[in-house]
Order: structure tokens, then sequence, then C-alpha cells
């Protein structure tokens, strides 16, 4: 079995990296290897595994159990919990157990009553993809996913029509069967799932052809749901209860919706400011102008003083994104970036000559003259 790659090498940070650090790091990583955007054969597989390293290191709790007994921590008795399959709960004993199964057959003292085992549906797990547009205002999902649910023919049951489950004649419905041994410290009795139910403490004779006795089937559910404004990459939601149903009469498990931020064509976020670059003509940053900028609620009129500079930025204060269930909202930052044009006429080159002497700039003939605008628009 392969090593598991520490998580903070997974995602390239320190051990005493921030919050803020873990989620910068999180979400390029998510966006670099997300199955979407990277077509590479193990895209997918990384793309789970720095979801899984965020999933620990994201939560106060999880992270603290991480640095102290590492991935052991799983089988610690501290499990991460979440998901089920590489997100699920540690299953580890602890000392109660240990003892409560070993003085069971004392006759009372620290034993627990036996009882048929209640498996609880497993969680389900969906990613959600959005866009910027989306995020900003919010939105309701249409979510199509395949959960187990109790089947339609038995009602959950597992048997036929017409037939009954019945009491387990091995465990008395307990679900629970003791096994007595001698050791060298004595006679021990230990309490053990019953083999012949499986621990359910009811067994079906003549089950339903529907489900195969298991008195679950597979089917496809839509659920609609309600996206928060300001939700980013890596946040999750938890739906209680519509995770798999659980077996005879046990709750379902929840689905947990990871979301998916897209990368956009014209913005960059960073937290809830966002960030565009605004090209701009030589002209129009010499002269000052007034245009109309693209934001994510419609367009801004954005006035250019004389002589705005590369790299200026400007801020649309109240532009950005919405805090997650606040009311504040970040700024957009527009950043500017002089286009320098790359073929002249004979007329243009003419007036930046004048323009240069003016300057008190000797414009040579060639490109490798000194002159800043010589160097810009001088022959080649």
């Amino acid at each position: 079995m392969p090593a598991q790659t520490d998580y903070y090498e997974l995602l390239g940070v320190s051990k005493t990296a921030s919050a803020e650090e873990l989620k910068r790091a999180y979400r390029n990583l998510a966006k670099k290897f997300h199955p979407d955007a990277n077509k590479a054969a193990n895209a997918a597989e990384k793309f789970r595994e720095i979801q899984a390293a965020y999933d620990v290191l994201s939560d106060d709790n999880k992270r603290r159990q991480y640095d102290r007994h590492g991935f052991d921590a799983e089988t610690a008795g501290e499990g991460f919990g979440g998901f089920p399959g590489g997100f699920g709960g540690g299953g580890g004993f602890t000392a109660e157990d240990i003892f409560s199964t070993i003085f069971e057959g004392f006759g009372g003292g620290g034993g627990r009553a036996s009882a048929p085992t209640v498996v609880r549906g497993d969680d389900l797990r969906e990613d959600v993809e959005l866009t910027l547009e989306e995020v900003s205002v919010g939105v309701e999902k249409t979510l199509k996913f395949q959960r187990m649910e109790n089947c339609d023919t038995c009602q959950g049951s597992g048997a036929q029509a017409g037939t009954k489950v019945e009491t387990c004649t091995n465990c008395h419905g307990q679900g629970q069967v003791r096994f007595t041994q001698r050791t060298a410290l004595g006679m021990f009795t230990t309490q053990q799932p019953c083999p012949n139910c499986r621990g359910k403490g009811k067994t079906i004779t003549s089950p339903c052809g529907t489900c195969s006795g298991t008195g679950r089937t597979r089917k496809t559910r839509e659920r609609s749901v309600k996206i928060p404004a300001g939700a980013d990459t890596g946040m999750r939601m938890r739906l209680i209860g519509e995770g798999d149903a659980g077996e005879n009469g046990a709750p379902s498990g929840d689905l947990y919706l990871v979301l998916y931020v897209k990368d956009h064509d014209t913005f960059e976020r960073e937290g809830n400011n966002i960030y565009m670059e605004l090209p701009l003509s030589f002209a129009k940053a010499t002269l000052g102008d007034t245009l109309s900028v693209s934001t994510l609620y419609g367009n801004e009129d954005l006035k250019i003083p004389e002589g705005t500079q590369p790299g200026h930025k400007f801020v649309l204060r109240g532009k950005g994104l919405p805090e997650v269930n606040g009311r504040t909202k970040g700024d957009q930052v527009v950043i500017v970036k002089v286009l320098v044009p790359t073929k002249l006429t004979a007329e243009q080159r003419d007036l930046l000559k004048t323009f240069a002497s003016t300057m008190g700039e000797k414009v040579a003939e060639t490109a490798e003259h000194k002159g800043i605008l010589g160097s810009i628009f001088g022959r080649k």
C-alpha cells in the first residue's frame, strides 16, 4: 500500500499555516486539478487527495488530531468524521467498549444491554459547480443524484409480499450472541453480532424479489438547493437525512455538497474581492477618458484621469462578492494595463517623434537607441 502524502506537503503549506493560507492554497490547487479543468489521467485522484487534506486541516479539531497522531488519528478512536470511504468517522474501540464486553457475562456492572445492530445509511457527496455570477447573488440549483431508498415493493422490510420477517431463533431477536472461552486469566464471556442474522435480530425466509431482501433499492432523486451568495470553492453544505436510507428503519445518512467556483474569463477572485485588468491605450492613459467597465452587477462608468500609469489600481467599492450570510461586500479592483502599439503609420511615427522632442528626448532611427519613446516606436 503506497505511503500517504503529508497533508501539509500536499497543499504546499507549512504546519503553522493560517486558515487563510490554507484556503488560498486549496483554492489554487482545486482549480488546477479539478477534472473539468484538467484532463490528465491522475487529475481526479489528485483532486480527491487535495479535498481530503483540506477537509482535515480546515477543521480545528481534526487538524489538532492530525498534528498529534498523523494518519493514525483515523484509527486511534479520533476519526476525522464526515464522508464515508475515506471521510468516515473513526471506528476505534474505547476502554468502555472493551471492558463492557469482557464483563458482559458476570451478571451486571458495566455491561450494556444488547440490541440488534442499527446500520445508519451512508453519507453521500455531490460536487456542485458554480459561476462567479451565481455566487455574486446566490442561486437555486436542482441536483440529480442517486441514493439508496426503502424498497417500494416490500416497504423496506426485505420480505416477499405475503410473508413476514421472523425473529432470529439463534439470538432471540437480540442481534448479539455470547461466547464463553477459557483464557489464562480464567473464563471470559464476549458478545458478538449474531452470525445467523448478521446482528439484525430478524431473519427473512422469503426475500423480496425487487431488493433481494436488503429492503433498499437505488433510485435517482432530484432536490432543489439554495446556494448562498458569497459561496467559495471548498465550502460544504450538509443536507440532513438526504443520504442513503438506513437498514431496517435505521436513520438515513446525510448528503454533503462540496462547492466549486469555476474560473472566470474576466475576473479573478481573492476572498470577497475580485480583480480585473483594464487594457488602456497609450493615448487614453495619457489624456484621460471615461470608460464603461464590466462588473458582476452590470456595467459601471470609470473615470480615467490624465497621466494614468501602468499598474494603477482603481477600486469600485462594494462591487465584489458578498460575505456569506453577512451584510458586507468586497470590492472590485481594476488594474490598468497600458497597451503599447506594435505597428505605426508614418504619420503616427512622426507625431510621436515630435512629442518626444517636446519632452526633451532624442529618438534614434534604430531599435538600439536609449530613448523611452524611441525604444517603443523607433524604426526596425
